[in-house]
C-alpha cells in the first residue's frame, strides 16, 4: 500500500532536485533583477544554474540529463543576455528548448525510440503503452508552456511598467513572475497529475519480483 507521503507528494529525492534546479535559480534571478537590475539578475541566474548542476552532480554522481541539457540551453541564452545586454535572450530561451523539445519527444515516438523511456527506465517501471503516453502528455505541455511564455514575453515589454499586486513591474520582472507563480505549481500539480495517472501502467520493480 502506498504510504500517506507517497499519496500526497509521490517525488523522490532526484525529482525534487530536478524541480529545485530549473525554478530555484529563476526565484533567484526575480529577486536579484528586482533590486538590481537585468544584468545582475542574469549574473545570479547563470552562478545558481552552474551551482544546481554541481550539485545534482554531487548527489547522484552521474549527469542528469534533461535538467543538464535544459541548464546548459539557460547558461548559454543568459550569456547572450549579458553580451547584447537584451533580456529577450532569456525569456525566448523557454520558448525555443519547449518547442524543439516538444518536437524532439514526438519525433523520437515516430522513430520508436522514447526518450523519456530510455532515460529513466532504471527509476520508474511502466509498459510501453504507458512510457508513450506519458511522453505524448510531457511534448504536448512543452508545446503549450512554449506558446504560453512566447505570449508573456510579446504581451509585457522591458521598457514599460506594469501594476500587480500594487507594485510596479517592467516586462521581465512580469515574465519570471509568470514563470514562478504560475508556471511552477502548475507543472508541480501537471507533475503530480500525471504520475497519479501512470500507476496503471505501472510494472513490479525488478528488485522484488520473485
Amino acid at each position: 500500500m502506498m504510504p500517506a507521503r507517497k499519496r500526497f507528494y509521490p517525488f523522490n529525492a532526484e525529482q525534487t532536485v530536478n524541480l529545485l534546479s530549473e525554478f530555484g535559480p529563476l526565484v533567484t534571478m526575480f529577486v536579484v533583477n528586482a533590486f538590481y537590475g537585468i544584468n545582475t539578475g542574469t549574473w545570479a541566474l547563470i552562478i545558481t544554474t552552474g551551482m544546481a548542476i554541481a550539485v545534482m552532480f554531487y548527489m547522484f554522481h552521474r549527469p542528469p540529463v534533461f535538467p543538464l541539457i535544459a541548464s546548459s540551453v539557460t547558461i548559454i541564452f543568459g550569456a547572450l543576455t549579458l553580451v547584447t545586454k537584451d533580456p529577450m535572450w532569456v525569456q525566448i530561451k523557454v520558448t525555443i528548448f519547449n518547442a524543439l523539445f516538444g518536437v524532439f519527444l514526438i519525433s523520437g515516438l515516430w522513430l520508436k525510440q522514447n526518450f523519456f523511456k530510455y532515460v529513466f527506465e532504471k527509476t520508474f517501471h511502466y509498459t510501453d503503452e504507458g512510457w508513450n503516453k506519458f511522453t505524448w502528455s510531457f511534448a504536448l505541455f512543452f508545446f503549450l508552456t512554449a506558446l504560453a511564455n512566447e505570449y508573456v514575453r510579446r504581451t509585457f515589454h522591458d521598457d514599460q511598467l506594469y501594476q500587480f499586486f500594487g507594485h510596479e513591474m517592467n516586462g521581465v520582472n512580469v515574465w519570471i513572475l509568470f514563470k514562478v507563480a504560475i508556471v511552477l505549481p502548475v507543472s508541480g500539480f501537471y507533475a503530480w497529475l500525471l504520475s497519479r495517472f501512470m500507476q496503471k501502467y505501472r510494472l513490479p520493480d525488478p528488485a522484488h519480483e520473485s
